[in-house]
């Protein structure tokens, strides 16, 4: 899949926007209230956004729902221990209940995996792995007990298939201490590295958001494509976890595309409020995600400041691997 500037939520059916309470699970009419456009050539009927001119497409989102278009997520687990590994494992069932085993790939992997608390501290891009009979599985050691909530955004390979992202909650027993929302922050460290944001979140209205990436005071201007770009933006809307993918402009070995130490995107809240941003970044051969608490602009209480994104904070992982920062 080519990624010029464009939104994609990772999250089934993309032509509504955000809109339902915690545990509601359901999508209200999209902001415009115009049906949602096609998406780009790959993918006809997806529901994803549109590849307008300029690569701008409505920002819409989803991901409340366990079933949608046919398509169920079975949970095989859905209460794991904090603090040790357990193994995760799910099952796509079509409206037969029958397991779909035969998925398009896209961004390199036939599925996607996100995890994320409800207190948004914890956050985890996964790939797991599909056996013959269909079920997925992956090893994950999520540190702190609560809610969570589970995404898996895939395209079957069934003709006409749309993307779909379906969510279902996840319980991580122990003793639970719900964490605030960090504050907004234009500012964030990880492993060394210094990502600053600019630009705002506006709802309803398309806007730029620019993050660049610097270390020990040098930007950096040799990133390395992951899942196909230089920068994936997952932005959770804090509440309900509704979700957007967002992508940059450009792709790496278009000619034009550099390699940071800015990584731009094009978004837009369907809502006002407040936001979470996990920007994942590859450079010397390791992943790293950049968490960000983003109130939009014409909502009260938005501020600025510098987050650290620790162990502790922002926890990201890809692929099971356990160092939090790793990918094959």
């Amino acid at each position: 899949m080519k990624t010029p500037t464009k939104i994609t939520a990772f999250a089934a059916a993309l032509a509504a926007s955000f809109g339902a309470a915690y545990g509601v699970g359901n999508v209200v009419a999209p902001v415009d209230t115009a049906p949602a456009p096609a998406a780009h050539s790959e993918h006809p009927a997806t529901g994803r956004a549109s590849e307008e001119p300029g690569g701008h497409g409505p920002s819409t989102a989803g991901g409340l729902q366990i079933s949608e278009g046919g398509y169920t997520l079975d949970l095989d687990t859905p209460r794991v221990p904090a603090g040790r590994a357990s193994e995760l494992r799910f099952t796509v069932r079509d409206d037969d209940g029958r397991p779909v085993t035969a998925y398009q790939r896209e961004h390199d992997k036939e599925l996607h995996l996100i995890l994320a608390s409800r207190d948004l501290g914890t956050y985890r891009h996964l790939h797991p792995t599909r056996a013959a009979d269909g079920t997925w599985s992956i090893a994950a050691d999520l540190p702190k007990a609560g809610d969570y909530r589970l995404f898996a955004d895939f395209t079957p390979a069934a003709e006409d298939a749309k993307n779909l992202t379906l969510g279902a909650d996840l319980a991580v027993s122990g003793a639970y201490r719900p964490a605030p929302l960090p504050a907004a922050a234009k500012v964030a460290e990880v492993d060394g590295y210094t990502v600053t944001l600019d630009g705002a979140l506006h709802p309803a209205k398309a806007g730029e958001l620019k993050l660049s990436v610097s270390r020990d005071g040098r930007p950096v201007t040799d990133l390395e494509p992951y899942l196909g770009a230089y920068g994936h933006l997952v932005a959770l809307r804090s509440g309900d976890l509704a979700y957007l993918h967002v992508h940059p402009g450009g792709e790496p070995g278009d000619g034009t595309t550099r390699p940071g130490p800015e990584v731009t995107f094009t978004a837009t809240a369907p809502s006002p409020g407040a936001y979470r941003l996990f920007l994942d970044f590859k450079h010397e051969g390791k992943v790293r995600t950049a968490a960000f608490t983003v109130v939009t602009a014409d909502a009260p209480g938005e501020g600025t400041g510098t987050q650290k994104n620790t162990p502790g904070n922002t926890e990201e992982s890809h692929d099971g691997s356990g160092d939090g920062h790793s990918h094959e």
